[in-house]
């Protein structure tokens, strides 16, 4: 998977196109993704303890990851990336980087 936990991503569709958010979670299994302040939708909750009061709860719904790109902040706006294995020292890791401007997410 290319997006991980942390990165910013772009909204490309849905009824938050536009919007640029944080990755809370990923789940891998059904390619879906959790990002903040984006597809919040309204739950009715009935009272418990932790939530005495009950009423309305506005909670981030998970998104396909097909619906996001990575945003790159230095050019501002959405871009394509590659992965490139690189050898330090022996060990090998995956790093990203951007296609337009060569630099590393």
């Amino acid at each position: 998977m290319r997006i991980k936990k942390g990165d910013t991503v772009y909204i490309r569709t849905g009824s938050d196109r536009g919007k640029t958010g944080r990755v809370l979670w990923v789940d891998t299994a059904k390619n879906r993704i959790l990002v903040e302040g984006v597809a919040r939708r309204k739950k009715h909750q009935r009272p418990s303890q932790k939530n005495p009061k009950g009423g309305l709860v506005t909670k981030e719904t998970s998104i396909h990851i097909s619906n996001v790109a990575l945003y790159n902040a230095s050019l501002g706006k959405p871009t394509k990336f590659t992965s490139k294995v690189i050898d330090e020292g022996g060990a090998k890791h995956r790093v990203r980087i951007c296609k337009k401007t060569g630099e590393e997410v």
